[in-house]
This record gives C-alpha cells, sequence and structure tokens, in this order.
C-alpha cells in the first residue's frame, strides 16, 4: 500500500521524493499508516487522496455520509469481523459483497473475509471517520465494546431487574463497563448534546440525545439491555451516589474530561418499572458568552447594553425551562465582569463557572434557599448579584429590598411573555408600588434552531398566508423577502438545522407602565402600551430572523403565541380580516357571514404545531364534526385542545356529491366544554376559493 501510494504521489506531483522519505521512515517505525500520516500532518486532505488512490487502482469511492445500507446486508456480516478489518458492508450483488473501507484491502485480507463470510469483495474507498461512523450508526454505539463482554443473567423483560448489588458493583468497575459508559458520555459530547437520556422499556432500553432542542433516538447494540444495572451502578459511582437504592430518585453530579474540554455532568436517576432512568446533562465548566452572539437585533443588545450599566435595579429574564434565560444572563455578567465590581450568584444549579464571580448552589435539603442565601451575600458587600430564580414572596422582596438600597440585580421567572412578569409578581404577594419602584425591565426570550448552512436552500412552497402574517409583522410586502429552509445534509443529520439562537422581547419599565403597574392593569394592557413605546414581540423577532435567513417560519411558530401577530404595525389585510371573522366567534361584533347549526363531518391535518402538544404529531389526519358553519368559518369539536393561531388544511363533506371543500383554516378559539372535557374549536378560512364560498353559502340557505 505504500509503495503504490509513493508511486501515485510522484506520479501526480502532489508531494516530492524527499519530503516523502522521512515520512516512509516513520510509517515504519510508528507502525502507522503513510496514508494516515500524510492526513493527520496536512500534507493532503483525505477526499482528494481516496480519489487518487481510487484513480490508481481502478477503484470507487463512496460516500457513506449520504448512504443508507440495509438491515438484511448488516445480518450477512457479523459485528466482530466488520471491526477487525476496520470496513463498513455496503450491498450484497449474487455472491459478490462491496465493501467500504479506507485503503485497498490487500489479497490476503481479502481472502481471509471471503473464507469467514462466503462471498467475494469489491472495495470501494471511503473516509475513516465516516467508516467509524457508520459503524456506531448501523451496529449501535460502543457495540465493538459489548461484542467483548460477557452479559450477566437477566430477569423477565416485563419484571423489575433484581441482581446481587456485589456483582454489580464489581462489573460497574470492570474495564470493559467503564470504557462503555465513557464511550456513551463521548459521543454525546461529540454530537452537541446537551442531554443524554437512558431509558428502560420491557426487552430493551432506549439511548436518546437531545440535540438543538429535539431528542434524537440512537441505535444501540441488542446485547445493551444486559448491562443496564452496570451502566447504571458505573455512573452513580462516577456521581457519588447510593448504587444500592433503587427505589427513589437521585440526583448527582460528576466532572469528566474529553480531550482538553472539562465537563459538568449533572445525572439524575428514577426508578421505573423495568430498571433506573437516567438522564445525564452536560455543561462545559467554562462558557464565556458574548452578548453579541446571544441572536440579539441591533435595537435590542443596544437596550440591554444600557441596562446592564445601571447602578441598582432589577432585570428579569422570563421565558420557560430550557429557553436561555440563563445564558442571557451569563452573558450580562460576563460583560460586567471587571476588578472593580464584586458579583456574586445564587444558582440551583451552577451551570457555568465565571472566573471573579462568586457562585453558590442552593441545598434545599440543608436548608440554604434562594432567600436565606441572599441573605448572606448581602454581607459580602456585593456590586452585583444573580438569583438564579424568584420562586416565592420571600425571595422576591428581598431582591426587591437589595435593588432600592443600591444593589443591580440579575434573575428570572417562568412567564410566557415579557408583561407577564409583572402580573406574576403581583400574584405571589408583591405590592405593585414595590415592582414599579425596582424593576428595569422584562426580557422574554425563547430558543430556536437556525438553519444548516451547508444545505440552506431558498424555500418556495410556503403558503400566501405564511408570507402576508410575515410581511404585516415587518410593513414589507411578501415578495420583498426570501424564506429559507435546510434541504438536511450530513452535517445536521438531515434535519436541516444546526445550532439555535434566541427571539427577545424587551419590555423597558416606563413611567407610562409603572402608573399601570400601581393601578393593577392587566398584562395584555401593559403589553399594548410598551409596543407602542417601541418594544416589538416575540414573533415579531422571530419573524425578522425568518427575514434574515436564520431559521423557518414553522420554528418561529413554535415557540410564539399568534395573539402577539394582532399588534402588528399594519391594521389591513390578513390580520384585520382575523379579527372581523374572529368576531364571528365572540359575538362582539356584527357577523360577516350567516351561520347554521348543522352536523357535517370534516378532516383535518395540522399544518404548524409543536408536536408534543398533540398525540400523534402534525402530520396525522383527523376527523371530527361541526357544531355549525358559515361561509367564513365552522365550529367543530375536539378531544384535545388547539393552541389559537394553529394553522389547519381543512375538508368539509358537503352533501352535494361533489369533493369535499379543501382550505386552509386558523384557529381563533379554543374552549374546555365540561364536563366531557371536550372542546369547541373556532377556525376561519383563509385561502377557501369564490366557488367553495358560494357552495357553502347555496348549503345554507338551501337548509334553511
Amino acid at each position: 500500500e505504500s509503495k503504490v501510494l509513493y508511486e501515485v504521489l510522484i506520479e501526480k506531483g502532489v508531494v516530492s521524493a524527499e519530503a516523502l522519505t522521512p515520512l516512509i521512515k516513520e510509517a515504519e517505525s510508528t507502525g502507522e499508516s503513510l496514508q494516515r500520516i500524510l492526513i493527520n500532518k496536512g500534507i493532503i486532505h483525505e477526499d482528494a487522496l481516496l480519489d487518487i488512490l481510487a484513480k490508481k487502482l481502478k477503484l470507487s469511492c463512496f460516500d457513506l455520509r449520504n448512504a443508507s445500507i440495509g438491515a438484511a446486508v448488516l445480518k450477512k456480516v457479523p459485528l466482530k469481523v466488520a471491526t477487525y478489518y476496520k470496513f463498513v458492508p455496503v450491498k450484497i450483488d449474487g455472491r459478490t459483497l462491496t465493501v467500504a473501507a479506507n485503503t485497498p484491502l490487500d489479497i490476503k485480507t481479502q481472502d481471509e473475509i471471503r473464507t469467514q463470510l462466503g462471498y467475494d469483495i469489491d472495495v470501494v474507498l471511503s473516509c475513516a471517520n465516516d467508516i467509524q461512523e457508520s459503524l456506531k450508526k448501523y451496529y449501535g454505539i460502543a457495540a465493538e465494546t459489548l461484542e467483548g463482554m460477557t452479559a450477566a443473567p437477566q430477569a423477565d423483560s416485563g419484571e423489575a431487574i433484581h441482581e446481587k448489588v456485589e456483582d454489580i458493583e464489581k462489573l460497574a468497575e470492570d474495564a470493559s463497563v467503564i470504557k462503555l459508559v465513557n464511550q456513551i458520555i463521548l459521543e454525546g459530547w461529540k454530537k452537541r448534546a446537551t442531554d443524554i437520556h437512558i431509558e428502560p422499556y420491557r426487552g430493551k432500553i432506549a439511548l436518546r440525545y437531545r440535540i438543538d432542542g429535539i431528542l434524537y433516538d440512537s441505535t444501540v447494540p441488542p446485547g445493551l439491555k444486559n448491562f443496564l444495572n452496570a451502566i447504571i451502578s458505573r455512573i452513580k459511582i462516577m456521581s457519588n451516589l447510593n448504587i444500592v437504592e433503587r427505589r427513589i430518585p437521585q440526583d448527582g453530579r460528576a466532572i469528566v474530561k474529553v480531550q482538553n474540554q472539562v465537563l459538568d455532568l449533572r445525572i439524575s436517576t428514577i426508578p421505573t418499572p423495568f430498571g433506573e432512568s437516567v438522564v445525564i446533562r452536560i455543561l462545559p465548566t467554562e462558557r464565556l458568552i458574548d452578548m453579541e452572539k446571544l441572536g440579539l437585533s441591533k435595537k435590542d443588545l443596544d437596550i440591554l447594553e444600557e441596562l446592564i450599566k445601571k447602578p441598582h435595579g432589577i432585570i428579569f429574564a422570563t421565558g420557560p425551562t430550557g429557553s436561555g434565560k440563563t445564558t442571557t444572563l451569563y452573558a450580562c455578567l460576563n460583560k460586567i465582569n471587571t476588578e472593580e465590581r464584586k458579583i456574586i450568584t445564587i444558582e440551583d444549579p451552577i451551570e457555568y463557572e465565571m472566573s471573579g464571580v462568586i457562585q453558590m448552589q442552593v441545598m434545599p435539603e440543608i436548608g440554604l434557599d434562594f432567600a436565606k442565601g441572599l441573605r448572606s451575600v448581602l454581607r459580602h458587600d456585593p456590586d452585583v448579584i444573580m438569583i438564579g430564580e424568584v420562586r416565592d414572596l420571600e425571595t422576591a422582596e428581598i431582591a426587591i429590598r437589595v435593588a432600592l438600597t443600591g444593589h443591580l440585580i440579575f434573575s428570572t421567572l417562568h412567564t410566557n411573555d415579557a408583561a407577564s412578569g409583572i402580573t406574576r409578581l403581583i400574584d405571589i404577594g408583591l405590592e405593585p408600588y414595590l415592582v414599579s419602584s425596582s424593576i428595569e425591565a422584562f426580557i422574554a426570550q425563547r430558543l430556536i434552531r437556525t438553519i444548516c448552512l451547508e444545505c440552506k436552500e431558498e424555500n418556495r412552497e410556503v403558503p400566501a398566508l405564511i408570507r402576508d402574517l410575515i410581511a404585516d409583522g415587518h410593513s414589507q410586502g411578501p415578495s420583498t423577502f426570501t424564506i429559507y429552509k435546510g434541504k438536511g445534509c450530513a452535517t445536521c443529520n438531515f434535519t436541516g438545522f444546526l445550532g439555535r439562537t434566541a427571539i427577545y422581547e424587551i419590555l423597558m419599565v416606563s413611567e407610562k407602565i409603572k402608573e399601570m403597574i400601581i393601578n393593577k392593569k392587566p398584562s395584555s394592557q401593559i403589553k399594548k402600551i410598551a409596543i407602542s413605546e417601541g418594544m416589538h414581540t416575540l414573533r415579531q423577532d422571530g419573524w425578522q430572523k425568518v427575514i434574515d435567513g436564520v431559521t423557518t417560519p414553522e420554528e418561529v411558530m413554535q415557540v410564539t403565541t399568534a395573539e402577539e401577530e394582532l399588534e402588528g404595525p399594519n391594521k389591513k389585510g390578513p390580520i384585520s380580516t382575523a379579527v372581523e371573522i374572529d368576531s364571528e366567534f365572540s359575538g362582539r361584533n356584527k357577523r360577516v357571514f350567516e351561520r347554521i347549526d348543522k352536523r357535517l363531518n370534516i378532516r383535518y391535518n395540522i399544518y404548524i404545531l409543536k408536536e408534543q402538544l398533540i398525540e400523534g404529531g402534525p402530520t396525522k389526519e383527523r376527523f371530527s364534526a361541526t357544531k355549525n358553519l358559515s361561509a367564513g368559518g365552522l365550529l367543530f369539536v375536539s378531544n384535545f385542545p388547539l393552541p389559537v393561531g394553529s394553522v389547519l388544511e381543512l375538508k368539509i363533506e358537503l352533501p352535494d356529491a361533489e369533493p369535499p371543500v379543501q382550505c386552509l383554516s386558523r384557529v381563533v378559539r379554543t374552549v374546555e366544554m365540561s364536563p366531557d372535557k371536550n372542546y369547541d374549536i373556532g377556525v376561519y378560512f383563509l385561502d377557501i376559493t369564490s366557488a367553495n364560498r358560494a357552495r357553502i353559502k347555496k348549503y345554507i340557505t338551501t337548509v334553511q
């Protein structure tokens, strides 16, 4: 192989003979292939080298990253053969097996494989890393490690697993089990996962990684279920948990090093009928984030930079769990972290270590909660304090008093938008005058996935409705911007997305809003005033990122509410129509179309919606019946709620012997009907044709 490679590189003029000579000596002394040395030293790219070799030896190159290999082929080749000879089976044609290898296999190796498998061998060339990843993908993560391990006897797959603790403890310290757990964690780090889920079910184990907020299943070898107790015991030993106790949840922490990166692992276990389920959260111990990289618009970035310069007051980050609130606050602290300032944080848990910042971990089990920690912090003369979360009245009152005495406070609240943060504080018992006098701003945020740059392309299939919504939110005509999507490629694991960014709305507590707080005005009115003073909503910020080509409309609509669109700068067009037709269901105004109470069969698909909200996912066709109908919209019954703003593909079966009326519709009302727990769903038609609207009008007239 080295001789062939030497000749072809000299022949092509890629490397001189003088430069190759010491590399050949290095290959002979280290036992490493000349091909790998050339690639590792960056002398030639692997793709180019394989292409040169393939042409010289009249072989083909094969792209494993974008290939799909059938299960029938994989069953014919045992893992131990594939890993020993470092190849991936690609296809079987008669008595010929095509294998993807990183180097041309010599005659002796091909004979050995032929003897073991009974097939003639045809070799194609692929990158070494692609071969390694494909072996994991098709045979399972850590399959090679499991191959050399002897499974312990298991209990019936339908029962809880009970084994001798002594045996499991010894097995947990076995080198193979340690390697197995390390491989699972290492794979999560390589995939950019934030969480690793090990989940036992009847007769099997699921291994899932959360990447960019979405859970992805990983292929695992069938034999992994035989080592569940050993794996969990090893993880417990790493995090100083009780390996004997399996009946109650446990939480722990471990520090591991991956290459040059130190990771902080947060481990949590819960009991299930089939064994313990484990979640490992992966946190880099050091991660300094610049405010410029948070995803803030130029306007919002300027506002936030002014806010963190204030000498006192409270800045709240709001949003659900996992919306990036803590990351935003860390970026703010990083910006103002200087030698002149004393910064102390009280967190649960401490997510990232920050140099120059005193960080305290709350421990409720010994009585150290946010309120008690905050009282102690004041004796340390801080300038800036970050409180992980305001959960109760006591913590909120202390935080406000600290802010009023000259300290800058950062904290978080769990609310849907910025304005709701005001009412949440009042609801937990704070006096309105304290809220208005101490808080500087509420920052609401959500995380959205960003389009993969490797496979980004224009999306020409976006409905006119969606383009109109985006245009209305930004005073732009639908034809003035391009909407993009990710086609899906190996880089993004064929999802079309790679990484996440945030969308924001920042509510500044102005004098007018302070007056509304004191008068206990509802959050909806406060939000309207904030918008009139220049605040843009989460959805409007999301639409801007769609226009900028950062994300897709679906991502924005999944994490924001449709009500925000009613505050768009344009009061004409589809939004105004939405309000007009919505009045049919609210009774506030005179109806636009005549409505009758009539039962008709309908079918619908949910076009854009959070998949986890609806059983079966968004693509499942559902059946229902109308309660009433007009040429502008209808009311039907559902056994689950549909969020306002959801878009449906609707088919209405009229008794006129013609095909069903088909159109897009939008949910404008969802009302729970007691006691049967069904829901009345009101929708209005979006893109119904004149002919279909006329059909509905004719039907209504006929029935009457």
